[in-house]
């Protein structure tokens, strides 16, 4: 489908050139010399080698080399472009300005970290306006405590770096930071929608470093826990689905979902989709809207898991259901490669040709926007972020509560409630949460157990992503003891 798009995109590029007077120097494959045809193929070798998801001692380079060919070619060889991932897209798409977005890898961290893991995007207004968005409104609530990002997508921090020479942690970097800047208590949140394979793979990244820090607390993802069936719901998928409701309305021009709905206007919220044992958790978002008097919402996935997310299984159920206006709007953090061509684009496997190619409706529009700038839901990570320091821990535990999003986040539509009553938002400039202080020393063993050889000279206290916690003792001998 990418290559798909990549020349209907170029199609339409060629056209509006022309039809301003000026056609851009396309070169047809049998115009070409043997010379173009290289300096292209070579470009497209270096832009496949560093579109992979493991970073090596090479990575910089490779990118920087890939950039430097890209910018030696004429307008003529960038369209002859073409590898295995590799198009002319890759440094020639405007995403919009990368100097807006701040990557947050610092050092002069301090003993508080807040580190931010998102899977990460390559387009640059969604990367500053809705991973940005969150991490700023996490700085706001918690201003003693220094917050840093993270992407676990390498493949994105490849494309970021040798496009826009933008340096974005991954999470091995992220943590290895931390630990040279004597970070003791370590709070991780998840910018991820549930608990699903990439937060799986975060925790498990996390887990090699935990015994490094003095406590490590790990926040849940937006949707919260995912439940047993698709009829469980909970306070986060309910403030999540009033926030994106009231958006969608608003940016439709209606003051609210239901007001809509009697225009005949039916919105479709689409996911990512997962083969995760957490994909429950797009039939409970649905079952949510269900239960707040949505009618016209749909909740779809770009990979169709669960099935009755899959894009015809939609349009089916939208069509019995008598709209005859659909509105699509990513179900995602960001609104990245998937909102923009998977959702948005002119390839007829694209979610809006698909509808249009339906013939059910007279009208289908696009909202190219993330989650991640949406006030309320940016007050869900707070929320989430406050449980985790508020989290038990033979350690004093940094008292926190959910403070207001940040004043210039864009409110959500009057009628939108605010997010679930568990997380309140406190008075405006709440005090931020006290630095976790030092461990006491942990109790004395059983009398029917063994002490330990050697003197107590310290503990970890880690939080699990499971919720449970372990204690490790550190002993003047070098033996660390669960």
């Amino acid at each position: 489908m990418k290559k798909k798009l990549m020349a209907i995109m170029l199609s339409g590029a060629m056209a509006v050139s022309m039809a301003a007077g000026y056609a851009a120097p396309v070169l047809a494959a049998e115009e070409a010399t043997e010379e173009d045809k290289a300096a292209a193929d070579n470009v497209a070798a270096l832009i496949d080698a560093i579109y992979v998801q493991a970073r090596t001692e090479e990575t910089d380079a490779q990118c920087a080399a890939a950039k430097e060919a890209w910018d030696a070619l004429t307008d003529a060889q960038k369209e002859l472009v073409e590898g295995e991932f590799a198009d002319p897209d890759y440094f020639g798409r405007d995403t919009g300005d990368a100097s807006a977005d701040n990557p947050r890898n610092g050092d002069e961290i301090g003993e508080n970290e807040l580190l931010v893991v998102s899977f990460g995007t390559s387009f640059n207004d969604s990367r500053a306006q809705d991973i940005g968005g969150i991490e700023a409104a996490l700085e706001a609530a918690y201003p003693e405590w220094s917050v840093r990002r993270a992407f676990t997508a390498q493949i994105i921090i490849n494309h970021v770096e040798a496009r826009d020479g933008e340096y974005i942690d991954n999470m091995d970097q992220a943590l290895q930071r931390a630990v040279n800047n004597g970070v003791k208590n370590l709070v991780v949140q998840p910018t991820h929608l549930m608990q699903g394979a990439e937060y799986d793979e975060l925790c498990a990244a996390i887990d090699a470093y935990a015994g490094q820090f003095e406590n490590v607390k790990v926040a849940k993802p937006l949707l919260g826990d995912v439940g047993e069936d698709a009829s469980v719901t909970n306070s986060d998928k309910e403030a999540v689905a009033k926030a994106v409701a009231a958006q969608a309305a608003a940016d439709a021009g209606y003051p609210g979902i239901n007001e809509a709905a009697a225009d005949g206007v039916a919105f479709v919220f689409m996911g990512h989709g997962t083969a995760h044992s957490a994909a429950v958790t797009y039939d409970q978002m649905q079952s949510q809207m269900e239960a707040l008097g949505y009618a016209n919402a749909f909740i779809g996935t770009v990979e169709g898991e669960p099935e009755d997310t899959e894009c015809s299984a939609v349009i089916e159920k939208i069509k019995n259901a008598g709209y005859t206006s659909v509105v699509l709007r990513p179900l995602m953090v960001v609104a990245g490669d998937h909102a923009n061509n998977d959702m948005a684009g002119d390839d007829a496997e694209s979610w809006k040709s698909m509808f249009e190619a339906s013939g059910a409706f007279e009208n289908v529009t696009c909202q190219i926007s993330g989650l991640g700038r949406i006030a309320d839901v940016q007050a869900v990570y707070v929320a989430h972020t406050a449980e985790a320091m508020n989290a038990s821990s033979t350690a004093e535990a940094p008292a926190a509560e959910a403070p207001a999003p940040a004043a210039e986040a864009p409110a959500p539509a009057a009628e939108a409630p605010a997010p679930a009553a568990e997380a309140p938002a406190p008075a405006e400039e709440a005090p931020a949460p006290a630095p976790v202080e030092e461990a006491p020393a942990p109790a004395p063993a059983p009398a029917d157990t063994a002490a330990p050889a050697g003197e107590v000279i310290g503990q970890n206290v880690i939080q699990n992503c499971d919720g449970t916690q372990t204690v490790e003792v550190i002993l003047d001998t070098g033996e660390v003891v669960e």
